[in-house]
């Protein structure tokens, strides 16, 4: 069983939320003023209720650093604190199923990456701050909080050159900062599931320095999706633990020093799926799965456990027409698999002890100078060097030629490799104002990997923003991509040790995971139909070569990278927003299709037959949902707030008994949540918030994954309808 996690009480705080639009799009409206436009320096004091210096330093600074990141000829969603609050669990809501409220982001299960943008699998930036996170070795958990981001700008479609390596779609979050009078915060929240977390954060400033620190503990027993149908997974217990630290000292009005530094924590039962029949026989035990001295599937106990931590130390500063931000950063994640040594055995014929781990460090630099009011000129680069390890101790039983197994004593192999990596990019872009409608932002970028492959690639962008009336806008980009394989994952198959065992791969060879290379077009138009209701609509063409796609192949849920040798995708979204005094609401509906054809590495993960197939066949990748819906409503009154939202799926891809690799689509699904939550204010200035929320209200049973398709493990089943109840008090 998983070691009880030790519970201590965790202080926080929150920030005064400003109030912002839910979900505002200015993706081809003019970007903010520059930092020269920002407020004076001089403030006045927080005696009179007004800014106090450092909130107007950190005010016009956090102006500057988002001046270096351009969204010109990009689609852009924003999310902020008040579209956060209106979902069913709050800012307890995990941030993968926060994204899923935007347009093109289908839902998937944990164990094959929780979400997909624009039909990718993975290939998310995460930046905080405007630092980009190194990639950290993917499991079951999300490392980022909800609790912590003040908003969040979601980008996606044809980016501009600082956006690289990792683009389907770039989370760039701001967090919350720790300014005004020092306060608090502490929340808990229990439920279906067993579910008990508790959170909290403290905040404020000390002269020159504001600080914001948060922590939070959870478990539950609904840490991986079930692979039965039932109300409740057998097996399935977590424990997570998370800790977020920004802190920022301001040596003047135009220079800061800021750290960030966070951590994650995982321990997963892998759920059980019962009334399986035994493979293999194994000395002790009977080949029957039931009776004396059997292990039936359903007592199997296999557990994960996945860590992360990184920190990221930052120095920005404004020099006249100059701003620039240079961080150094640190990341290092972790993920085990401990199988149940007798129960994989039986059901699987291998046993494998993985431990795989990740360390990154490097330099990221990012500048933007105004040459002239039509023209700013943005330029930078980064440099990660990755060391990464993977250790297995593995046993198997050995096969005749046919894969007959020989004996029922298991032989064990020693199965480690290691690897050390670079990646390095630069590029420098103009944002061209030739007139107060029309903004035309163009660059060039260089990427290069040094890893398991060497590959480069000069990658022009093409971005144009066009307002043809004050209220609609239109923008439209070319983008030539460069996304190398997660050196984390695409570690080399050592298939000549498993010859001879019931572990050795159908294919004897593998060749090297390769860097996906795209030409992606992207266009796009944003209509306000008044003061309140806003409307949007993309279209994008991706022609890929080398297409990346990841799939689990064996007991432990650990994604591995191969490559398609041509591919596409093409989709269509559209958006509504709405908000007034006491409304506000959004809908969005996303058209997709993404294929691939020829695996070219990889290939001993997979059949014969499969691989045959696909030589010859475009197919459609097992992470393609044709349509996808979500849409939420929340309506204000008083000190109350009513909410509600739903997602619908048309299914993700499966292959039948009789037909072609991921050839038809799993059954589609809707899932609606509710909530209702009350604010309490207190004289003193603070409050407590209580909140019920009810997910999946009408109990939908619906499948996820059914354990087909190309690159895809065992069955996986969304949540049933579950029930949680949250007190947050701030003071």
């Amino acid at each position: 069983m998983i070691p009880h996690f030790r519970r201590n009480a965790v202080g926080i705080a929150v920030l005064s939320l400003l109030s912002w639009s839910a979900f505002a799009q200015d993706a081809s409206l003019p970007p903010p003023a520059s930092a020269a436009d920002a407020a004076p320096t001089v403030a006045p004091s927080a005696a009179d209720g007004t800014l106090s210096t450092v909130e107007v330093h950190s005010e016009r600074l956090k102006k500057a650093r988002m001046e270096l990141s351009p969204a010109v000829g990009a689609t852009v969603y924003r999310i902020d604190r008040a579209a956060i609050d209106a979902l069913g669990k709050g800012d307890a809501t995990p941030l993968d199923d926060v994204l899923l409220t935007l347009p093109g982001v289908a839902k998937d299960s944990k164990a094959s990456g929780s979400l997909h943008v624009r039909d990718d699998h993975g290939n998310v930036q995460y930046r905080v701050n405007g630092v980009q996170l190194p990639e950290g070795i993917s499991g079951f958990g999300q490392s980022l909080d909800t609790r912590y981001i003040d908003s969040v700008d979601f980008l996606t479609g044809a980016l501009p050159a600082q956006y690289g390596l990792r683009t389907a779609g770039i989370v760039d979050i701001q967090t919350k900062q720790g300014l005004g009078k020092p306060g608090g915060s502490l929340g808990l929240t229990f439920g279906s599931h067993h579910t008990l977390e508790e959170s909290g954060s403290v905040y404020g400033t000390t002269g020159n320095l504001s600080y914001y620190l948060s922590g939070s503990l959870l478990s539950n027993t609904n840490g991986i999706e079930n692979p039965q149908p039932t109300l409740n997974a057998q097996n399935d217990r977590t424990r997570q633990g998370k800790t977020f630290g920004n802190l920022s000292y301001y040596l003047d009005a135009d220079t800061r020093l800021g750290l960030m530094f966070g951590s994650y924590n995982g321990k997963f039962q892998i759920p059980t799926n019962p009334n399986q029949a035994p493979a293999f026989s194994l000395a002790g035990y009977s080949d029957l799965g039931t009776g004396f001295n059997a292990l039936p599937s359903s007592d199997v106990r296999e557990r994960q456990t996945e860590a992360t931590r990184f920190v990221a130390l930052s120095f920005q500063k404004t020099v006249g027409a100059l701003d620039y931000q240079v961080s150094a950063f640190h990341q290092y994640s972790n993920l085990h698999y401990l199988p149940d040594p007798a129960g994989d055995l039986i059901y699987n014929g291998v046993a494998s002890d993985t431990l795989r781990s990740n360390t990154s460090n490097g330099l990221q630099a990012d500048a933007s100078y105004k040459l002239i009011d039509a023209h700013t000129l943005r330029f930078g680069g980064a440099y990660t060097r990755q060391s990464t390890r993977s250790l297995n101790a593995v046993n198997v039983f050995p096969v005749d030629d046919s894969g007959a197994q020989l004996g029922n004593t298991p032989v064990l192999i020693d199965d480690n490799s290691g690897k050390i990596g670079q990646l390095a990019s630069v590029y420098v872009q103009d944002e061209w104002r030739i007139d107060p409608k029309l903004t035309f932002n163009y660059g060039l970028r260089y990427d290069s990997v040094d890893a398991f492959t060497k590959e480069h690639q000069w990658s022009p962008r093409l971005n144009l923003a066009y307002k043809l009336s004050g209220d609609t806008a239109l923008h439209a980009g070319y983008a030539r991509y460069f996304t190398p394989p997660p050196q984390e994952l695409a570690s080399q198959q050592s298939i000549d040790l498993y010859a001879g065992t019931s572990n050795q791969p159908e294919i004897a060879h593998s060749d090297p995971v390769k860097a996906e290379r795209t030409h992606y077009f992207d266009l796009g138009l944003d209509h306000k139909v008044n003061a309140n209701l806003s409307l949007s609509a993309n279209v994008y063409y991706k022609d890929i070569s080398n297409l990346l796609d990841e799939g689990q192949f064996g007991q432990a849920l650990i994604l591995s990278p191969f490559n398609y040798a041509q591919g596409f995708a093409r989709g269509l979204e559209l958006s509504a927003r709405y908000n007034d005094e006491h409304w506000s609401a959004y809908a969005n509906f996303a058209y997709q299709k993404a294929m691939g054809k020829n695996i070219v590495s990889s290939q001993s993960l997979f059949g014969a037959d499969e691989l045959a197939y696909i030589a010859n066949h475009y197919v459609y990748l097992d992470h393609d949902q044709t349509y996808t819906l979500s849409g939420g409503a929340s309506y204000r009154f008083g000190d109350n707030q009513l909410s509600g939202d739903l997602v619908f799926g048309s299914g993700l891809r499966r292959t039948p008994d009789d037909g072609a690799p991921n050839s038809a689509a799993l059954p589609h699904y809707t899932v609606v949540n509710a909530a209702y939550s009350h604010t309490w204010k207190e004289a003193s200035g603070g409050d407590i918030v209580g909140r019920v929320a009810l997910l999946n209200l009408f109990d939908k049973g619906y499948l996820l994954r059914d354990g087909t398709g190309v690159g895809v493990g065992a069955p996986q089943y969304g949540t049933r309808r579950s029930l949680y109840v949250s007190m947050t008090t701030h003071f």
